[in-house]
C-alpha cells in the first residue's frame, strides 16, 4: 500500500515573491474575541498546551475557552499566563469528561504527555467534536493503529499535531520541488537535527521510553513524517545506530534510571528506489535543523538555525542550485517576528490556521492518522534496529505487529 500521496499545492507555501515573505497583518487578530468563530478547549496545558493557547489567541479567530489538567502546578502557571494576554476568563474543568463533553465547545486539543494520547483519546472522541491530537498520536504501534481505524468512522476530524509541515523552509521547499518540480526527480533526502538536551516536564516523562515511546518516536516523528511525504513511497528497510552517549546518563526519577537515546543515524530505503538518512544530536549547544533533497536536475538545501537563548534571532534560509539557474539562489525565509516567537518559529500558528480551515469545513495540508501512522512505523522500525543491531524489513515488521489492516 502506498504511503498517502502529496497533492500538488497542498502544503502551505507563499504567495509573496522571492526575499519579501511576510505574513499579512491580516492574519494576526490578538484577542478579537467578538469575530471568533470557534470555542477550544485543552486537555493538559504543559509547555506544549500553553503555546497552543497562546497561539490561538494570538490568531484571533478561535476563543480558547477553559483546560482540563491532572497537575495542580501546570494549571497554576497556564491561568497566569493566560490572563497576561487575553482578555477572557479561563474556564478550569474539574474532569475530563466535562472538559470534551460541554456543548458549547467546537473542538478539543490534547497536549497531555505522550502515554496518556490513547487513553485520552477514547473520551474524547466520545463528544464528536473536532479533535487535535499532539504527536506522537500514542507510544505503540497497535494504540496508533486503533486510532487510524478510529479515524476511518469518526465522523468529525481529527489533526495530528505534525506542525513541523508549516516551518517555512520545509513549506517553500515541498513547493519547488513537489509543484514546480525544481529538482527533476528526487533521488535522495537527508535531514538532520542538531539541538540541546530534553527540557523539563511534568514528572520529567519524557526522560524514559516507556513514557515517551522513545527519542525517536517522540523528538523524530515530524522528520519521518516529512520524508515519508517527500519520498512519496513506501518505506522497504530502515537501517539505524544510536544511544545515550552524553545525556541524562546520571539521571533518575523515582529510583528508575533514564533510558532515552541522544544520538542517532537512520537510513531509509523506499520501494521507488529514493534512499534517504536522517541524523540527530541532542548534546548541541543550539538548534540547527537541514533538510537536502537532491534530484536528476538539482539541489536544495532547507535550514533554520536558532537559540534557546533569549533575545537570539532565528533565521530559516533555503538555497536552489540546478541545471536551470547558474549558480545558487538564497532565500530568507524567517517568519515575521510576531508570528516567528509565537512558537516553534511559526510553524504552529500556521498549524492552527489549517485547523480553523478544518473547523471551517475546508481541505488542509495538516497531518492524517494514517500519515502519522506511517511515520511512527519508520522511527519504531529505527528503534528496533538499534536494539538489534539489524535492518528492519518494513513488510515484515508490519505483518509481526498485525497492522496491515491499518493500512489498508
Amino acid at each position: 500500500m502506498e504511503y498517502p500521496n502529496y497533492a500538488p499545492g497542498a502544503l502551505r507555501f507563499f504567495d509573496a515573491p522571492a526575499q519579501q515573505r511576510t505574513i499579512a497583518e491580516s492574519h494576526v487578530q490578538p484577542n478579537v474575541i467578538n469575530g471568533a468563530a470557534y470555542r477550544l478547549n485543552l486537555i493538559g496545558c504543559g509547555m506544549i498546551g500553553r503555546e497552543h493557547m497562546r497561539v490561538a489567541t494570538l490568531l484571533g479567530k478561535a476563543v480558547v475557552n477553559g483546560v482540563f489538567d491532572t497537575s495542580v502546578e501546570s494549571l497554576e502557571i497556564a491561568s497566569k499566563d493566560f490572563s497576561s494576554y487575553a482578555n477572557t476568563e479561563l474556564v478550569i474543568y474539574g474532569s475530563l469528561e466535562e472538559a470534551c463533553f460541554d456543548e458549547s465547545v467546537d473542538a478539543l486539543l490534547i497536549c497531555t504527555p505522550n502515554f496518556t494520547h490513547f487513553e485520552i483519546l477514547q473520551t474524547a472522541i466520545k463528544s464528536g467534536k473536532a479533535l487535535f491530537l499532539e504527536k506522537p498520536m500514542a507510544t505503540d504501534l497497535f494504540e496508533a493503529a486503533t486510532v487510524v481505524a478510529l479515524a476511518q468512522k469518526y465522523s468529525n476530524c481529527i489533526q495530528l499535531g505534525m506542525q513541523y509541515r508549516y516551518k517555512s523552509q520545509y513549506s517553500e521547499a515541498f513547493h519547488l520541488i513537489k509543484s514546480m518540480q525544481v529538482l527533476g526527480d528526487v533521488k535522495t533526502i537527508s535531514m538532520s537535527e542538531y539541538r540541546p538536551p530534553f527540557l523539563d516536564k511534568v514528572n520529567q516523562w519524557n526522560k524514559f521510553n516507556e513514557k515517551s515511546g522513545g527519542t525517536l518516536v517522540e523528538k523524530c516523528c515530524h522528520y519521518f513524517d516529512l520524508i515519508n511525504m517527500m519520498a512519496q513511497a513506501r518505506p522497504v528497510r530502515v537501517f539505524a545506530s544510536g544511544g545515550q552517549a552524553v545525556n541524562f546518563k546520571d539521571f533518575s526519577y523515582q529510583g528508575k534510571a533514564s533510558d532515552i537515546d541522544d544520538n542517532a543515524f537512520v537510513i531509509i530505503e523506499y520501494d521507488n528506489g529514493i534512499r534517504a538518512n536522517f541524523t540527530l544530536n541532542m548534546f548541541c549547544p543550539e538548534l540547527y535543523e537541514e533538510l537536502i533533497v537532491v534530484g536528476s536536475s538539482g539541489r536544495i538545501t532547507a535550514s533554520e538555525k536558532s537559540s534557546f537563548v533569549d533575545g537570539r534571532v532565528s533565521k530559516a534560509t533555503l538555497v536552489l542550485e540546478n541545471d536551470a539557474e547558474a549558480g545558487e539562489q538564497i532565500f530568507d525565509l524567517t517568519y515575521a517576528d510576531l508570528v516567528e516567537r509565537s512558537g516553534h518559529h511559526g510553524a504552529t500558528f500556521f498549524e492552527h490556521m489549517a485547523l480553523i480551515d478544518r473547523l471551517d469545513g475546508k481541505l488542509t495540508d495538516s497531518a492524517t492518522p494514517l500519515q502519522g501512522l506511517w511515520a511512527l512505523i519508520v522511527a519504531s522500525a529505527a528503534q528496533e534496529s538499534i536494539v538489534s543491531g539489524a535492518p528492519t524489513i518494513i513488510d515484515d515488521y508490519i505483518t509481526d505487529l498485525n497492522l496491515e489492516d491499518a493500512l489498508k
